[in-house]
């Protein structure tokens, strides 16, 4: 008779996760190549897992993408909240999110294709880049510094904003995503009503590192 120790558990644990997350890398592959009906047998054959584990996941292709583009918004989020901690001004906190946000599309190519093909459902999600630039703006106005009579107006020129910009970002390599990136920030203080000066120095001053991405590709 055998006896079970407490690591087996934790080694079936680690290989489940392991599996998610080759599902999850190869379908956010596929939906940055807009590839939204290939088959689940594809799907698997990407992970380099069987059939039968892709149900023990996810239900359906739909599922999993969902999934995939949700992991793809809590990284994104979860970042800029780091990289932004220690910050005081509201409108500082939301500029230098943007600026990172912009330097994310060139550093994670693959991760920032997911989110621009699904654009149109990120102004409105609870995750990533839009609650947070949502929570910015609103601290911004009741701390004077913005003037903003609709925060969700304002949200939704942010986001076309940040989405045009990664698409810009991507159609033209050769541009600049840094100054790119730093003259929309800019630009978006000035129409929320900061002084010229405020808005050019905020977006004159350093950021921190973002790094090299984990696993070449998963940092956003």
């Amino acid at each position: 008779m055998t006896t079970q120790t407490g690591s087996e558990p934790n080694r079936l644990e680690r290989r489940k996760a392991r599996t998610r997350a080759a599902l999850v890398s190869a379908a956010q592959s596929f939906l940055a190549e807009g590839k939204l009906t290939v088959p689940i047998l594809e799907i698997t054959q990407a992970a380099d897992v069987g059939m039968g584990s892709f149900y023990n996941h996810f239900q359906s292709r739909e599922e999993l993408f969902r999934a995939a583009i949700e992991e793809a918004l809590d990284r994104h989020g979860a970042l800029l909240d780091l990289l932004c901690k220690d910050i005081e001004d509201p409108a500082q906190i939301f500029a230098q999110s943007f600026r990172l946000t912009g330097r994310l599309h060139r550093l994670t190519p693959t991760l920032s294709k997911v989110l621009l093909n699904d654009g149109l459902n990120l102004a409105s999600s609870d995750k990533g880049l839009a609650p947070r630039a949502r929570r910015d703006i609103e601290a911004a106005v009741d701390a004077g510094r913005f003037q903003a009579r609709d925060p969700e107006l304002a949200m939704t020129i942010v986001a076309g904003a940040s989405l045009c910009l990664g698409r810009l970002l991507h159609d033209q390599p050769e541009r600049d995503d840094a100054e790119a990136t730093d003259q929309v920030a800019e630009d978006l203080l000035r129409m929320f009503g900061l002084p010229n000066e405020d808005a050019e120095e905020i977006c004159r001053r350093p950021l921190p590192s973002l790094g090299a991405p984990p696993h070449d590709d998963t940092a956003m």
